[in-house]
């Protein structure tokens, strides 16, 4: 499993339709977290190794309505 964090930037007015929509959409969505700054939320996904992390971005989180733009972090290695 590979893990990767996508920052959406929402519509105005958006940002809970898209969280909820994200939860509801896939199960490769864990958590989706409002947070401050240029973006209104951060998603953890669970991707498959090898899964291709542009398809999973550009055709699941880029596709939910109010999504204006995503910022997407790859991770390395996890530390408990």
């Amino acid at each position: 499993m590979q893990t990767i964090f996508v920052m959406a930037k929402c519509a105005l007015g958006e940002t809970y339709n898209v969280a909820s929509a994200a939860v509801e959409g896939t199960d490769l969505i864990s958590e989706v977290h409002s947070i401050s700054g240029q973006y209104d939320l951060m998603m953890k996904c669970y991707l498959e190794d090898g899964a291709d992390i542009g398809h999973f971005v550009t055709e699941t989180v880029q596709t939910l309505p109010g999504v204006k733009d995503t910022f997407t972090l790859i991770t390395f290695k996890t530390f408990s």
